[in-house]
């Protein structure tokens, strides 16, 4: 008897290949198969690891490194750096002084070139004020000019003004030196308040700008020096809105109401500061009315970065996990491509299919990016040119779970704060629905106000509207009906604006916290899901095999 042959009822003691022992059977196949599933899995999970938190944690730790290690030799390597540049600033300074200035600028072919044509310009200007540049305008025209400051400096500027001898006037008086001013069709075009080069103030910079003109203005300072103080200021953190600012300090100086001169920057201010400060100037309330819109203004950008942040992180996790499935369709799945080609696999089903996506993937690339980003921007365009499509688009997206109510919310909230503020401030009702219908760019929204203004006219209510309208939460409505029963309809509208604006906060936060785990689990699940299409044949082979 060969005592080598194992009989049929002794176990091996180890197998280190049981494709080799056909005698096992499925169970030995199938129990592979199992191994084998949870090691793809094991390993499918880490290669996500690898592609989604390692890479920020290495790059957070080099970053942590280079900190230290630049914490600790910062000290010294500013100290060397001061004394070199103390050094440097010595040497020029003792070259300049031994220097003749005049001499260096008299020799500079291009300064006296430079100078003569300004000369001649001035004088050019000097004759034209005395004859066609004094003539007045009924309309204001853009006027550029050419002057030097009183820092000594040339520079080129822009002003709205009636004649070329109002400029000049304006800019003598704040100590300039004039040497050209022009106006022509061009330069209408550019700077005119219907261009699009027309400078407008961010969130931060109008909220800076109101604060600081209410605090000069307590202190005792006059309307247009607390104008010129903010001018000096602004264009140290923004250049582009210097003309803006010059053009209001002259407006003022020309005896144009405040208001008016902002409005004539075009859409640089929101036409709601714009009233509220008209209607400050008839009451004499213009310190209380910045400080009530400055306060305005910075709820109304808490609100809009909550609703930013509320599109902003999920937008951001879906691109990157597009990111690490195209990447997994283009550079993993060929790989599985080669291994079927040698060993001979027949594809079919699901795995051929995820194979030809990622062929035609890889082929066309390019194109589908290209395509993708016109239709984006074909989108863009339609939706802010197309008044039907813009509020079909936005009726889907009110009336879609979760996301519709985010919109309500936030569009409650800027409606009821503003309608609060334009009634506290003694703005005429038709006047406030007017402005509330401009501010919003919402077109449901947009209907409610006009179909307000409608019933105002017919000597109705204003909570007509509101009643019974989808886009309308009844508390909301509710609460604008007590407020006109009981003649406190301005204390009304702030309630109802903290109540919604509470609930946006809520709903966003919510939103957030359940966003980032479906989304990470839908793109393990994709991933996985893609892995197991290609891994699958390789089962097949072995089973085969076995």
């Amino acid at each position: 008897m060969n005592h080598n042959i194992l009989s049929t009822n002794e176990k091996p003691k180890s197998i280190k290949n049981p494709l080799k022992f056909p005698s096992l059977g499925l169970f030995v196949s199938f129990k592979t198969i199992i191994e084998y599933i949870f090691l793809i899995l094991k390993y499918a999970l880490r290669g996500l690891k690898f592609l989604t938190i390692d890479p920020f944690m290495m790059l957070y730790n080099a970053i942590s490194g280079r900190v230290d290690y630049a914490y600790k030799n910062t000290k010294s390597a500013i100290q060397k750096q001061e004394e070199k540049f103390e050094l440097k600033k010595a040497k020029r300074k003792k070259t300049i002084l031994n220097t003749d200035i005049g001499e260096l600028f008299q020799n500079s072919l291009f300064v006296q070139k430079r100078i003569k044509k300004l000369e001649a310009k001035k004088q050019f200007l000097i004759e034209e004020l005395q004859g066609s540049g004094a003539i007045r305008t009924k309309e204001p025209k853009v006027y550029k000019f050419i002057a030097k400051n009183p820092k000594g400096i040339i520079e080129n500027g822009i002003l709205n003004g009636y004649s070329k001898l109002d400029i000049n006037t304006f800019l003598v008086q704040e100590g300039y030196e004039v040497y050209s001013i022009v106006s022509d069709n061009w330069t209408e075009f550019l700077y005119g308040q219907n261009s699009f080069l027309a400078p407008k103030l961010k969130t931060k910079d109008l909220l800076f700008w109101l604060t600081q003109l209410s605090t000069y203005i307590k202190s005792g300072l006059t309307l247009t020096d607390s104008i010129k103080v903010l001018n000096n200021q602004m264009n140290k953190r923004n250049k582009t809105q210097r003309r803006a600012f010059q053009s209001i300090v002259y407006e003022l100086t020309m005896g144009e109401s405040f208001s008016n001169a902002l409005e004539k920057q075009g859409t640089m201010f929101p036409q709601l500061l714009i009233n509220m400060i008209k209607a400050a100037e008839a009451t004499g309330e213009l310190e209380e009315t910045l400080t009530d819109m400055a306060d305005y203004y910075d709820e109304l950008n808490k609100t809009h970065k909550q609703m930013i942040s509320a599109f902003t992180y999920p937008t951001i996790i879906f691109i990157f996990a597009v990111a690490v499935i195209t990447f997994i369709m283009i550079f993993i799945i060929p790989q599985f491509v080669g291994i079927y080609q040698v060993s001979d696999i027949q594809i079919t089903g699901f795995t051929a299919l995820v194979i030809n996506g990622s062929n035609f993937l890889k082929n066309n690339i390019t194109f589908i990016l290209l395509s993708f980003t016109t239709f984006i921007l074909v989108l863009v365009l339609v939706y802010e040119k197309i008044k039907a499509f813009r509020r079909v688009l936005q009726v889907i997206a009110m009336k879609t779970p979760v996301i519709g109510k985010v919109i309500i919310y936030h569009e409650m909230t800027i409606f009821a704060k503003t309608f609060a503020s334009l009634l506290r401030n003694n703005v005429y009702i038709t006047d406030s629905i007017n402005i509330l219908s401009k501010i919003t760019n919402n077109e449901i929204y947009k209907e409610v106000m006009y179909h307000t203004i409608d019933n105002i006219v017919k000597g109705e209510k204003i909570s007509v509207s509101f009643k019974d309208h989808w886009a309308i939460p009844e508390v909301a409505y509710y609460m604008i009906v007590t407020g006109e029963s009981t003649g406190e309809l301005s204390e009304m509208m702030s309630k109802v604006s903290n109540y919604y604006q509470e609930m946006h906060r809520s709903i966003v936060n919510s939103l957030k916290s359940f966003i980032e785990p479906v989304i990470i689990v839908l793109l393990a699940v994709i991933v996985g899901i893609i892995i197991l299409a290609v891994i699958i044949p390789m089962f097949n082979l072995m089973g085969s095999i076995g």
